[in-house]
């Protein structure tokens, strides 16, 4: 559906039913797929034909929703995993080893500081911080002979910094490593990072994609761009021979797919993380309607930041849509039609203040999730970044004082009606 706009896409993408077939994409909640004969069951395992044996690998549902996505993202190849973290997790992983190293934005999610800084290291793979905004001099001092990769944030949860894309794609092609983008803010609707040099980009579609807070779920979707063959030494998981399917080679026999083979022939083969069936099938209802509900989030979330700002009792603001926000150009460079619908701020005080706001709520509710239809509330400090050190929060971009908010698509004046209420208790 190439030649389509996004917004068709969204409702249509993906599949594609033939005559007498199901309108709507089946859920296959099946482990498993029969066959006549032994030899085509082989055939599958070798890789030597497509096909679906195991669900743990791949699965039609699951699949005609990657394919979705890959169509908004202007990607050649995806994958759905059973969570956000399982699609980042997966991918530094198809491209490092023990011993091997990558370089990654400081702005990020908490658990994802988390899983580079503390669990990777477990692991052998090391990282190195730099700022989001950060020159191309700065990322590339701080590559090594070991460097396999360079990651980002396009807009940070829930700093609301904005990566500075050109500079991070140009410093990672400088080197000849891919850029891997995480675009769950902005979503394909406000921002396609394949499009403008970005390399692999990963969604934890738990949040806009789903867009209704009830299915966990993420995504790998791969540019196709990246020429692997060019780096052999430097990526020879996917240049070499694999011992594990009777010597394959990825780059080879995939060509621009060889990422994402390499992934579910070995990844997800080997880890299992699997996305539900049932899941995908409610992700792709979501996904008819982003197009539609992401402007919306967009509009209320700049009607509440402006709100906020002018608000006695509110300290800061930290909304890249405003004009006097430091990264206001940046964000029309990147985002011209909107950043999303989340936003920080400080309320007045101490944190004593700042949790009788929040417990004063009545619309917002405060939960451990973000981006989706109702307006949520959290304070990283306490909740999701509560694992870091002070220094720690301070690279990710998190102040004692930090509220996130999640504005979502009810009535604008409901939602600031029930802020000013709350922020009045302070």
């Amino acid at each position: 559906m190439s030649d389509y706009h996004i917004e068709t896409k969204c409702v249509q993408a993906g599949y594609d039913p033939a005559n007498g077939e199901p309108r709507i994409p089946p859920i296959v909640q099946s482990t498993t797929f029969k066959y006549d004969s032994t030899e085509h069951m082989g055939r599958l395992f070798d890789l030597e034909e497509s096909g679906y044996f195991y669900s743990r690998l791949a699965n039609p549902t699951c699949d005609c929703v990657a394919k979705k996505i890959a169509e908004l993202e202007g990607g050649v190849a995806g994958m759905l995993t059973s969570s956000g973290q399982a699609a980042i997790m997966m991918t530094i992983l198809n491209l490092c080893g023990a011993g091997d190293h990558f370089i990654s934005s400081s702005a990020l999610y908490g658990g994802t500081f988390n899983l580079f800084a503390v669990t990777l290291k477990k692991l052998g793979v090391s990282v190195s911080f730099v700022r989001p905004d950060a020159g191309v001099d700065e990322i590339i001092s701080e590559v090594k002979e070991n460097t396999k990769l360079i990651y980002g944030e396009m807009v940070a949860n829930p700093a609301m910094s904005i990566l500075d894309l050109d500079v991070f794609v140009k410093a990672a092609h400088i080197v000849g490593v891919p850029l891997i983008v995480d675009n769950t803010f902005p979503t394909p609707i406000l921002c396609r990072p394949l499009l403008m040099g970005a390399d692999i980009v990963v969604h934890s579609t738990t949040k806009y994609l789903d867009g209704h807070a009830v299915g966990i779920g993420g995504c790998v979707i791969d540019s196709g761009n990246f020429e692997w063959n060019r780096y052999s030494e430097r990526f020879p998981g996917l240049t070499q021979p694999d011992s594990s399917y009777h010597g394959i080679i990825y780059a080879s026999k995939f060509g621009s797919g060889a990422f994402i083979a390499k992934m579910t022939a070995q990844l997800m083969r080997d880890m299992g993380c699997s996305p539900s069936p049932m899941n995908a099938f409610l992700l792709n209802i979501g996904l008819e309607t982003l197009h539609l509900r992401v402007p919306r989030h967009v509009s209320n979330a700049m009607k509440v930041a402006l709100f906020l700002k002018n608000h006695p009792n509110v300290s800061w603001v930290r909304y890249p849509g405003l004009p006097e926000d430091p990264q206001y150009l940046l964000g029309r460079k990147y985002l011209p039609n909107g950043i999303c619908g989340v936003l920080t701020f400080g309320v007045k005080g101490n944190r004593e203040e700042a949790v009788r706001f929040m417990d004063s709520l009545k619309l917002a509710a405060i939960v451990t999730h973000v981006c989706d239809a109702r307006t949520s509330v959290l304070h990283p400090a306490s909740h999701t970044h509560r694992q870091l050190s002070d220094s720690e929060l301070e690279k990710t971009g998190v102040t004692p004082d930090m509220i996130r908010l999640s504005v979502g698509i009810e009535n604008s004046d409901d939602i600031i009606g029930d802020l000013n209420q709350a922020l009045s208790q302070v």
